[in-house]
C-alpha cells in the first residue's frame, strides 16, 4: 500500500504525543471515526487524492467534516497538509489504530457465528480470548451459516474451532479411518 512506511511513523509520532498528552484514547475515536468515514466516502477519498484541488482547500474539507475532534487530530491535519501527504490519511489513521492496540496489548478478534453475537455470547468469548492468548481483544462477528452452530474464532494467527460443522467432519474422519472408540467396540 502506498504511504505504508510514511504512514507508520506519523502513526507512531502521534501516538506518542496523544500518550504525553493523555489524550491517546480520544485521538483513537478521531481516528476510527476517520478511517470509516474515508473508506465509505468515495468523494472524500478522490478529494484527498486529487492533486488539483488545494491542500489548504482539503484541510477545510476535514475540519468541517471532523469538526468535533480533538485538538490534536486537527494538528495531524495541518501537519499532513503542510508536509503534502494528507492523501495518507487514511493509512496514518489505520496505523495509528493497530499501534494503539498493541499498546495496550488489545488484538483484534473473528469471530464467525451463525446468529448475531448477544453480551452474553460476547462476555463468553473475551473469556475464551483471554484463555488462549493471555490479551483482551477487539471482537468483529461475521455471520456465516455454513458453520451450523458454534463458533470459529481467529486471533492473529490463531483460530479456534468451535463449530457444528468442524465436530461433524471430524467425527466422519474419525469413522472413516476407524479410529472412534465405538467403531472399534464394534
Amino acid at each position: 500500500m502506498k504511504g505504508t512506511r510514511a504512514a507508520q511513523r506519523y502513526a507512531k509520532a502521534i501516538l506518542d504525543l496523544a500518550n504525553d498528552k493523555k489524550v491517546a484514547k480520544d485521538v483513537k475515536e478521531d481516528m476510527l471515526s476517520i478511517s470509516k468515514t474515508i473508506e465509505n466516502s468515495e468523494d472524500l477519498r478522490s478529494t484527498l487524492a486529487s492533486p488539483v484541488i488545494k491542500p489548504s482547500l482539503k484541510n477545510q474539507i476535514l475540519k468541517a467534516i471532523f469538526k468535533d475532534v480533538n485538538g490534536l487530530t486537527t494538528g495531524v491535519f495541518n501537519l499532513l497538509v503542510e508536509n503534502n501527504r494528507i492523501n495518507i490519511l487514511d493509512v496514518v489513521a489505520k496505523q495509528y489504530l493497530s499501534l494503539f492496540d498493541t499498546s495496550i496489548l488489545v488484538q483484534n478478534a473473528v469471530v464467525t457465528t451463525v446468529v448475531p453475537l448477544t453480551k452474553e455470547l460476547e462476555v463468553k468469548i473475551q473469556a475464551k480470548i483471554k484463555e488462549l492468548t493471555g490479551k483482551e481483544a477487539t471482537i468483529e462477528n461475521k455471520i456465516d451459516e455454513s458453520i451450523l452452530g458454534g463458533f470459529v474464532l481467529r486471533v492473529g494467527d490463531l483460530q479456534y474451532d468451535a463449530s457444528v460443522a468442524n465436530n461433524l467432519n471430524n467425527l466422519k474422519t474419525e469413522f472413516k479411518t476407524g479410529n472412534n472408540a465405538y467403531v472399534s467396540k464394534i
